[in-house]
């Protein structure tokens, strides 16, 4: 229930059609497209002076029901084609990132060398994840192996699924060589005998193996699926 009155009262502050003042706002009605998830959302505009106008517009609509824009998640940046050469001009040796439902979005090309917003797992969420398989791996280890190696086998499986999307191939390789860092450390702590070398290890490892990351998300075949 105080999930649903949170994107309710969300949907009142930034729906155009119930907030008719803040809306016609010439910084709103410059916003080129908005992403929202809940209380999360990225404002995108054509020219800077626009997103700061929004920026101030939405701190005074906040301030009205008593709530106000988290500092350390809000930013303005540049993004986009002429993000990198706008950032070589300010001395910086590339364009600004953001954080978004997981993932940090970043400035990147194609293999033809055109401009393409990229993802990769945020760092972040990445630490927790890993400290959340460690917690598990550490409090299981005296399980028998062949069932810590099907409950990791699910947790792997369900991580990929929401992770696994175009450009984060890489973090997901990282992920999933951890958590055999991870076992490897932890098995071989279940007794004051070390229970595996490093070749006993990878031997275990192809008896029960680890599902490798494979791209659930093509973000490809999105873009063309909105767009038809």
């Amino acid at each position: 229930m105080c999930k649903l009155r949170v994107l309710a009262y969300w949907h009142f502050l930034l729906r155009p059609s119930r907030a008719l003042i803040f809306c016609n706002h010439p910084g709103y009605l410059a916003c080129k497209a908005t992403v929202r998830y809940a209380d999360d959302f990225v404002c995108c505009f054509e020219f800077e002076e626009d997103a700061r106008r929004f920026y101030v517009a939405l701190e005074k609509r906040l301030a009205k029901f008593n709530l106000e824009l988290a500092a350390d998640k809000s930013q303005i940046i540049a993004f986009g084609k002429k993000a990198e050469a706008e950032a070589k001009a300010n001395g910086l040796p590339k364009p600004g990132t953001f954080d978004f439902l997981g993932f940090t979005h970043y400035c990147g090309k194609s293999r033809h060398g055109k401009f393409r917003v990229k993802r990769k797992t945020c760092r972040k969420k990445f630490k927790i994840s890993v400290a959340k398989a460690k917690e598990w791996i550490k409090s299981h280890r005296h399980i028998p192996v062949p069932d810590i190696m099907e409950v990791l086998k699910r947790k792997l499986q369900g991580y990929y699924q929401y992770y696994a999307v175009t450009d984060n191939s890489d973090a997901l390789y990282r992920y999933k060589e951890q958590i055999e860092r991870l076992l490897f450390k932890w098995l071989n702590r279940r007794s004051q005998r070390k229970s595996f070398g490093w070749d006993k290890f990878q031997k275990m490892l192809r008896k029960y193996p680890l599902p490798r990351p494979k791209i659930a998300v093509n973000i490809f075949d999105m873009r063309w699926e909105i767009s038809s």
